[in-house]
């Protein structure tokens, strides 16, 4: 097996001076080009919604099978705060 070494550290830029004849946020349509490219970013609904999903039926399916466990669980660990009585 080959283990290779890889560059840990960025090479510096080099720094271009900017146009003194007008700020970049000043310029026309860069308000329009900002509003497109953030709608632009969709994300991940369809894996937020499985992950969403998934953990809901593990609920279900652990609450089935072991319902009286479970609530003697949280009963046990509410009684010191409740003074004993739930």
């Amino acid at each position: 097996m080959t283990v290779h070494r890889t560059r840990l550290h960025r090479t510096p830029r080099r720094v271009v001076a900017a146009a003194p004849t007008q700020d970049a946020a000043n310029r026309p349509g860069h308000a329009a080009r900002l509003v497109a490219r953030l709608s632009s970013e969709r994300g991940d609904v369809p894996g937020w919604v499985l992950i969403t999903l998934m953990t809901a039926g593990i609920v279900v399916a652990l609450w089935a099978v072991a319902s009286d466990q479970i609530v003697q669980i949280f009963e046990n660990a509410m009684a010191p705060f409740l003074g004993g009585s739930l």
